[in-house]
C-alpha cells in the first residue's frame, strides 16, 4: 500500500545509529581527554571544528576518520526499517546536529543513502590541507534564529517549518518525526494535530515533552529500543495509509443505480 503522503523525519545520532557520531570519532581516535577539556569553553559546533583541527595536527587523516565512521554501531533492525519505509513511498529526511561528512559516509557504508531525499545538518568539507572543516547550519552572517530552545548553529524547528512550507499546496501531507535529544523538542512543537512525534523514551526530548504534553499538538508515540521503534513506525505508516484509502474510496463511491420507472 503506497504511503506517498507521509514525510518521515529522522534525527540521526541515537535515533538511526546507536551512538553519537561526534563522540564516536573523537573517542575512537583517542582524543576524549582533550574533548572533555575543551567542552565547557565553546559551543559544540565550534568544538567539533576545533577537534577536527586537533586530529589533523596530530597526523590523523580523512581516511582514518572514514574508517572509524564505517565502524559506527547500528541496530540490525534499523536498515530494513528504513528500506521498507522508503519502498512504501514515504519521503524520508534527516534533520541532525551532526555534519554532512559523518552522515553521508555512514549512510553510504550501510547502503541506505539513496533512501533519503534530503539531509539537513551542519555542512562539512575537506579543505586544501586535508583537514575536515565543520561549519554551522545557520551561517553566522545571517540574522540569529531567535529560538531560545535551540543552539545558535541550528534550530530544527525552523527546518521543519521550511519543509512544511514546501508542501503548502499539499494539505494531505502528514509528518512522523523521530528523535532523542533536546534539539528535537522544538520541531516537535511545530508539528500539527494530524502528525506524529516519536520521542525516544527516557532521553532528553522525552523528558521535555513529559513536562507538559499538552504543548505538543502532534500525536505522541514513544519508543525505547529499535525493535519498538520499527514496530511503531510501521504501524503509523499503515494507519495513515489505511485512513487515506478509506477517504479515497468514500470520495469515489459510485452513485446508486436509478430504479426503473414503471409507465
Amino acid at each position: 500500500m503506497a504511503s506517498s503522503n507521509i514525510v518521515v523525519v529522522f534525527d540521526f545520532d541515537k535515533t538511526i545509529i546507536d551512538c553519537d557520531s561526534d563522540n564516536w570519532v573523537v573517542d575512537e581516535l583517542g582524543f576524549t581527554d582533550l574533548f572533555n577539556q575543551l567542552f565547557p569553553t565553546m559551543p559544540f559546533n565550534n568544538l567539533m571544528d576545533r577537534m577536527m583541527m586537533e586530529l589533523h595536527c596530530n597526523g590523523k587523516t580523512i581516511e582514518d576518520i572514514v574508517e572509524v565512521l564505517k565502524r559506527v554501531p547500528i541496530q540490525p533492525r534499523m536498515i530494513p526499517a528504513i528500506k521498507a519505509a522508503n519502498a512504501l513511498g514515504c519521503d524520508l529526511r534527516i534533520v541532525s546536529d551532526a555534519n554532512t561528512f559523518f552522515i553521508e559516509t555512514i549512510l553510504k557504508n550501510f547502503g541506505i543513502r539513496e533512501c533519503f531525499s534530503e539531509i539537513n545538518t551542519n555542512p562539512a568539507y575537506v579543505d586544501e590541507e586535508g583537514r575536515l572543516r565543520v561549519l554551522p547550519y545557520h551561517h553566522l552572517n545571517q540574522p540569529p534564529h531567535r529560538c531560545n530552545l535551540c543552539p545558535t548553529n541550528m534550530c530544527k524547528g525552523l527546518i521543519i517549518n521550511r519543509i512544511q512550507d514546501s508542501f503548502s499546496c499539499e494539505e494531505n501531507k502528514r509528518f512522523i518525526y523521530l528523535g532523542d535529544g533536546s534539539g528535537d523538542y522544538c520541531p516537535s512543537l511545530n508539528l500539527k494535530e494530524k502528525d506524529f512525534v516519536m520521542p525516544r523514551k527516557n532521553f532528553p526530548v522525552w523528558d521535555l515533552i513529559c513536562k507538559d504534553r499538552s504543548l505538543v499538538k502532534a500525536q505522541i508515540y514513544e519508543w525505547g529500543d529499535w525493535e519498538e521503534q520499527e514496530k511503531i513506525l510501521h504501524q503509523l505508516i499503515n494507519k495513515v495509509s489505511m485512513e487515506e484509502s478509506a477517504l479515497f474510496f468514500s470520495a469515489h463511491e459510485p452513485l446508486p443505480k436509478a430504479l426503473p420507472v414503471m409507465l
